[in-house]
């Protein structure tokens, strides 16, 4: 998970010199004004935005500057906020490769579920769905206990800590019902009943786990 991170960050920046191309530099009768492709740009903000929070999170100091940087300011071209998002993007790289935006432990946690996680997407692979569900859902129901301990939350069965993180602000409510059905899918394999899952089921809980662990390990 984390090297998907590093290599996200990887594909951004490289994506910055066909986005800068598109500014082009006009005379006007007011003043000189320059112009760029709106659209390439926005894209690449969302795409940008969505990793700082998957690294940074929403309340640091890199996403913050990142929302200021984009407000155009008077008598500006909208070239100007994306020289400014680009540099604070930049920073947030620099310091995610460098280590300095992860506790060690949520990194050997991270670690621990990627391994983890890679092994249910073979046991996946292999047609062994139910395994690869069970090994998920233990990964969930970790990573959710963490959680817990990490907010000062009391730790219990799966249900209990979900719905306490969510009125607790950690995550939205449309966050909850999703760890509600992969916990269904869970229990399912945990009581052998694959009839009520299927393979495509079990794809879509190990991608939506990583995406979760993604945003709440980083």
């Amino acid at each position: 998970m984390l090297q998907k991170l590093s290599d996200r960050f990887d594909q951004l920046v490289s994506e910055l010199p066909g986005i800068e191309s598109t500014i082009q530099r006009h005379r006007g009768d007011f003043g000189d004004y320059t112009e760029m492709d709106d659209e390439k740009a926005l894209t690449w903000k969302v795409k940008a935005k969505n990793l700082l929070v998957a690294t940074c999170g929403e309340a640091s100091q890199h996403y913050q500057e990142f929302s200021k940087a984009e407000e155009l300011k008077s008598y500006e071209s909208s070239s100007d906020p994306f020289k400014r998002m680009k540099a604070v993007f930049i920073a947030a790289m620099d310091d995610y490769k460098g280590g300095y935006l992860t506790s060690i432990k949520n990194l050997i946690q991270a670690n621990v579920f990627d391994s983890e996680l890679e092994q249910a997407g073979e046991l996946l692979s292999s047609g062994y769905k139910l395994a690869a569900a069970v090994i998920a859902g233990v990964v969930l129901e970790t990573a959710l206990r963490d959680i817990c301990t990490r907010e000062s939350i009391p730790t219990g069965k799966l249900d209990k800590m979900n719905s306490d993180l969510a009125k607790a602000g950690i995550y939205n409510k449309l966050q909850q019902k999703r760890i509600t059905a992969l916990a269904d899918i869970r229990n399912s394999a945990a009581h052998g009943k694959p009839e009520e899952f299927t393979e495509s089921d079990v794809q879509s809980m190990i991608r939506d786990i990583e995406q979760f662990l993604a945003v709440q390990l980083a």
